[in-house]
């Protein structure tokens, strides 16, 4: 049996404050798991170059800065951490299409939460959006505040969803979790609708904890094989009312990564992100890892 390849962190680069700050985190993530580590820039300028007469730059030009930029960007991670492997690619394709054909075959991809010339008060770039929105592989949007971004609080959260589409979430955070030797938070919101605990106020409380105490019963079910998996795992097991997309984002402030499930729907081609990945991405203080399931 030939020895099994293992498959890069793949970070997209494009010499932006963002990307800088994604490539300082997928450096120490590469580190972490023992990964190989691809600095990937991508932009259409080579495909355009023969159907337009050059305007200003030439082509030359326009390509040497794009090799000066990337070739910053791996002296930096080589100097954050000189055990990483680190190679570039180059590749003259739109960055969303590159990102999305190299997480075909990657462990993860990172982006920054913003790109080159994308407007300040966007709060997550187009590119990190639709990439998470669509990849086979799970993707790491790097965003959040400083002690987020330097994983100080040594606690990871997953957002537990349904067991039908969070079994790889659940594999990932634990795997993150281990390879950090941090507590992992699980946490499963539930709401209680209104008109059930309205009927009679002496029951109030009972569909009240019927709904935790199902909310409580499906994180069993979730995290029974990864506990068994990986018993050395610290594991809090959490259920809070609420909408999810709020309990998360509130928890994301004491967190150094949040992870969550996604369902991918084949030949589905739109924007795949429920309300909780779509409101995370835009507003959690640390990095958010949208983990698919191909169903």
């Amino acid at each position: 049996m030939g020895t099994m390849t293992t498959l890069p962190l793949v970070v997209g680069v494009d010499g932006s404050d963002a990307s800088l700050t994604a490539v300082d985190w997928a450096v120490d993530e590469a580190a972490r798991h023992g990964l190989p580590l691809v600095l990937l820039h991508a932009s259409r300028w080579e495909r355009y170059e023969r159907a337009v007469p050059s305007v200003g730059l030439s082509r030359s030009s326009e390509r040497v800065l794009v090799e000066n930029l990337v070739a910053a960007a791996a002296e930096r991670a080589g100097r954050r951490d000189p055990e990483v492997k680190v190679t570039t690619e180059i590749v003259p394709d739109d960055a969303v299409d590159a990102l999305l054909r190299a997480g075909d075959e990657a462990f993860a991809l990172v982006t920054g939460s913003r790109g080159h010339g994308e407007l300040k008060g966007l709060l997550l770039g187009s590119v990190g959006l639709a990439v998470a929105a669509r990849a086979h592989c799970p993707v790491i949007v790097v965003r959040g505040d400083k002690a987020g971004l330097a994983g100080s609080h040594e606690r990871i959260l997953l957002g537990a969803g349904e067991p039908d589409t969070g079994a790889e979430a659940v594999r990932f955070a634990f795997r993150e979790a281990e390879a950090r030797r941090c507590t992992l938070d699980v946490v499963r919101a539930w709401r209680c609708p209104a008109h059930e605990s309205a009927d009679d106020p002496a029951l109030a409380n009972e569909p009240v904890r019927r709904h935790e105490e199902q909310a409580s019963a499906l994180l069993d079910t979730l995290l029974s094989d990864a506990v068994a998996d990986r018993p050395t795992v610290r594991v809090r097991r959490v259920t809070a009312e609420g909408p999810a997309h709020s309990v998360l984002v509130r928890r994301s402030a004491a967190t150094d990564l949040v992870v969550v499930g996604a369902r991918r729907r084949h030949g589905h081609l739109g924007l795949q992100l429920g309300r909780v990945s779509h409101t995370l991405l835009h507003h959690a203080d640390c990095p958010v890892a949208v983990v698919p399931r191909t169903v």
